[in-house]
């Protein structure tokens, strides 16, 4: 991302990075699952509920946030979503060294982690209007690919750094240093991105067109309702997976240093899909095939992942070995998913005034599938018994996404890229 033609702006790379330090907020709490797990007394399931209530402010307010964006520009937005990441992390932490009662301390940090889904929408949902503006036209595309890792990067970095952190200091320590990074993330924007309307983020469209109407505007338009749910079933298995693969590795005995890396890089894998997709839409490879590739792709690798033959103690999976690279591939190939999605999302919404309102849609979707998906699998796992049933829902996931993609491709929905 340097140097000569490739290179991208500050203003760009100061957008990323806010991205990046969003997402440690959503990775910060499976490292930290067994450490709650043992200092406020939480089963699995309050564990999988902790993991989703973070999607709870994108469920029910992602629209609105995606409206307040295109209201108040970009940059103030991502501000204003930055400060709050950072202090609601800060009082997380405290309440840690509190000493409150166990159930006290969980109520708190549920309420937080709420507050914490909030700050992550009012960052994330001005990003790809604000990178589409700041970015050289001949790197739109592959920059908004960038963003489209945001997520695996920023997760992937929580799981590997997140362990070894919480072991030796302990994790309101964590959640303390996760707060310093949004808050050297907020301080980048400021620098690095003018004002609003420097930049133009704030048009006179935008100023003129109400609330109602932008809303509206989004609301009857086929492209954001196809975009949302497609994103939706693509977030709602990969979070999934890659968030209870550290319980996964600990119920089968893998020592945490190696879970931590394993999970790691299994979410870091997803960053070259989002990479690639960038770089395949840049040159013109059709957005209807890649979405088919990487939905085809997930279902496989969880398949191949999970399933078992037989039933109890005498079932038989795949080698431990070959399940993991089927996971590192459903990583992977699913990168293609997000970075497609948000370079439709630009280019779908409506109008100018309201690319943040269609990322807002895309992202209350997506939360809801991040909100539902972890506990149903943990409820399916706690039934069964084990893992091998977490294909079904992944493969729901899935085949939905792929009918989604044929539907785009069909409906011609995509301006600017081939379907």
């Amino acid at each position: 991302m340097t140097g000569g033609r490739s290179s991208l702006p500050p203003a760009t790379l100061a957008a990323l990075f806010a991205g990046v330090s969003a997402a440690l907020h959503l990775g910060k709490l499976p490292p930290a699952v067994s450490a709650l797990q043992v200092s406020l007394g939480i089963g699995l399931v309050e564990a999988g509920f902790l993991l989703a209530l973070v999607q709870v402010a994108g469920m029910t307010l992602g629209l609105l946030a995606g409206l307040a964006a295109d209201a108040i520009g970009l940059r103030r937005s991502m501000l204003i979503g930055l400060v709050t990441l950072t202090v609601a992390s800060v009082l997380g932490g405290a309440i840690g060294v509190a000493g409150l009662g166990a159930a006290d301390a969980v109520h708190a940090l549920l309420g937080l982690r709420a507050l914490e889904g909030l700050g992550f929408l009012m960052v994330v949902m001005p990003a790809p209007a604000l990178i589409r503006i700041t970015a050289p036209p001949d790197r739109e595309k592959s920059a908004l690919g960038w963003w489209g890792a945001y997520m695996p990067l920023g997760v992937a970095a929580a799981l590997l750094i997140g362990p070894f952190l919480i072991g030796t200091a302990g994790w309101p320590a964590w959640w303390w240093t996760i707060a310093a990074v949004s808050g050297a993330a907020a301080l980048s924007v400021a620098l690095c991105v003018p004002g609003d309307d420097a930049h133009g983020s704030r048009s006179t469209a935008a100023r003129a067109a109400s609330w109602s109407e932008r809303s509206r505007s989004t609301l009857c338009s086929t492209g954001p309702w196809l975009v949302a749910a497609a994103f939706a079933v693509y977030s709602s298995q990969w979070i999934a997976v890659i968030g209870f693969l550290p319980a996964i590795y600990a119920g089968a005995g893998v020592p945490a240093q190696w879970s931590a890396v394993l999970t790691a890089l299994a979410a870091a894998m997803n960053i070259g899909g989002n990479v690639l997709a960038g770089r395949w839409l840049q040159r013109g490879v059709p957005a209807g095939r890649l979405l088919r590739w990487g939905y085809t792709s997930m279902a496989i690798g969880a398949v191949v992942a999970f399933a078992q033959v037989g039933a109890g103690g005498d079932a038989v999976g795949l080698p431990p070995l070959l399940r993991y690279l089927a996971i590192c591939g459903f990583s992977l190939a699913g990168g293609m998913v997000p970075a497609t999605l948000f370079v439709l999302a630009v280019r779908v919404a409506p109008g100018a005034s309201t690319v943040a309102t269609t990322v807002g849609l895309m992202q209350q979707a997506s939360a809801f599938g991040q909100f539902a998906a972890p506990p149903l699998v943990a409820w399916l796992a706690h039934r069964a018994g084990g893992w091998q049933w977490t294909w079904v829902v992944t493969g729901a996931c899935a085949s939905v996404g792929i009918l989604l993609a044929g539907r785009l491709a069909r409906r011609g929905v995509v301006v600017g890229v081939p379907a």
